[in-house]
């Protein structure tokens, strides 16, 4: 299997792409070509959007890829996605597109348009605690379809989507939204605050889309900040209230999360 590496949002490091192509060589079923963008920089981001933008697009129409793999998170990937997604070459259609985090913005744009989408570990998770799990974990859904390296909680069959929180609360209401109808909604965040948890709660449970999910699952919620004063609730009883007020039901909770742990979830599961 030949899988194409971009960066839609910020930099890879090198050292993460050399240990990623060393496990994908030991492991011999994927061929990992890594695009010259993913080491681009421009302040903080893998280039200026047209570079992001036209990498992408470039590894999307280019059929000798069977999968895109997203090289890392952090912040930009939101300025791209409505120009990815339009007018589809063909050959994007036969792929599936891999990552999280700030990705979650393509995973939406891309889910809307019908493509294939799941969240799961991206390349710069190799640098983790336990990343080189994550990675195989990655590629045994990409390459094999694994069902051991998906969420457990998954159903064949069903919809699932997952997002980081506060992306999933940005992207509502936009040109990018996705159909959310029936679908289990399974969410995660890092390093913000209670106080910014409970707003991005109060946005995505006021909406008309969101009520209209399944539900909503919780995936860890890590890294917190302290709050002066203690906010007062914790995050899962934060989601819990506000899931209470909307009328949303709370599925419980789920294996996703900023961490080397991070299962798969493809959003149109079908088990093998």
């Amino acid at each position: 299997m030949k899988i194409a590496v971009v960066a839609p949002s910020c930099t890879l490091r090198p050292e993460a792409a050399d240990a990623v192509l060393a496990i994908a060589a030991a492991r011999g079923d994927a061929e990992l070509v890594i695009h010259p963008q993913c080491f681009f920089s421009e302040g903080h981001f893998a280039g200026p959007d047209a570079a992001r933008l036209e990498a992408l697009r470039e590894v999307m129409a280019d059929e000798q890829y069977q999968a895109v793999w997203f090289a890392r998170g952090g912040y930009r990937s939101n300025r791209i996605p409505e120009a990815a997604a339009a007018e589809l070459p063909p050959a994007a259609r036969t792929k599936t597109y891999l990552g999280y985090s700030d990705a979650g913005f393509l995973l939406a744009a891309f889910d809307k348009a019908g493509l294939e989408v799941a969240h799961g570990p991206m390349v710069q998770d190799v640098v983790r605690a336990g990343g080189e799990g994550a990675i195989h974990r990655a590629l045994d859904w990409l390459v094999r379809r694994d069902n051991a390296a998906l969420e457990p909680g998954l159903k064949p069959g069903g919809r699932a989507m997952a997002f980081n929180l506060t992306v999933l609360s940005s992207l509502l209401g936009t040109a990018i939204e996705p159909d959310f109808r029936d679908a289990e909604l399974l969410i995660e965040e890092v390093a913000e605050h209670e106080y910014r948890i409970d707003r991005a709660m109060f946005h995505l449970s006021s909406s008309p889309a969101i009520r209209s999910s399944a539900g909503i699952r919780v995936g860890r919620m890590g890294e917190i900040p302290d709050n002066d004063p203690a906010f007062g609730s914790d995050a899962e009883s934060i989601v819990r209230d506000w899931c209470e007020r909307a009328g949303i039901r709370h599925l419980g909770q789920a294996d996703i999360g900023h961490d080397a742990a991070n299962r798969v979830v493809p959003f149109n599961y079908r088990s093998n």
